[in-house]
């Protein structure tokens, strides 16, 4: 069992690291939405697959709507409106504002998480009803916003072709960023004796 400063300071990694994971998939998404124009963010690769503009107002909608009131009110709140999150916008004309809410949810979540103390990751919460605890309804908005990360991401890729800049290792070069992620990490290797 642990000790209440060891669970303390479990409780106070698990907030950082969902903090870091977060920041992580958000700068992923603007990296890759970055790279592509207002008019490319209504592109549909395929008939019936979203857009980077619907992708980045469902996670808007669900931004608002799990992290609203989090610790006091059920996740999926009467004002949340899902259906017309996957409505295409009729022109590039409504991105600028897109961007603008995209920003402005994504300061709704990273509020709630500065004010998150390690006692709290136990506490229930509800979406839709169904109990969990704030542990359990972070990590599973963590994986969501992942997955969607991963579709702008794969979007843009698309949109982009060749000129896609990457945003990971680049094709080729694993083993040259490996030797010199080692010399950061160990440099007195690369110091001449």
């Amino acid at each position: 069992m642990l000790t209440p400063a060891a669970s303390e300071a479990v409780g106070a990694a698990l907030l950082a690291a969902f903090r870091q994971s977060f920041l992580a998939y958000k700068a992923l998404a603007d990296r890759a939405l970055n790279q592509i124009s207002d008019a490319e963010w209504l592109y549909q690769p395929a008939p019936g697959s979203n857009s980077a503009a619907v992708i980045v107002q469902h996670m808007v909608g669900n931004l608002r709507s799990r992290f609203t009131d989090f610790l006091t009110s059920d996740g999926e709140k009467p004002s949340h409106r899902r259906d017309a999150e996957f409505e295409e916008p009729q022109s590039a004309a409504a991105v600028p504002a897109l961007r603008a809410d995209w920003e402005a949810a994504w300061a709704i979540l990273f509020t709630l998480l500065d004010s998150l103390q390690p006692n709290d990751l136990l506490r229930p919460v509800t979406i839709r009803g169904e109990a969990h605890t704030v542990l359990a309804a972070v990590q599973r908005q963590v994986a969501h916003y992942a997955s969607h990360a991963g579709q702008l991401v794969q979007l843009a890729k698309i949109i982009r072709g060749e000129a896609f800049q990457s945003l990971s290792i680049p094709r080729g070069q694993s083993e040259q960023f490996n030797q010199q992620m080692h010399l950061r990490a160990n440099p007195e290797l690369s110091s001449p004796v």
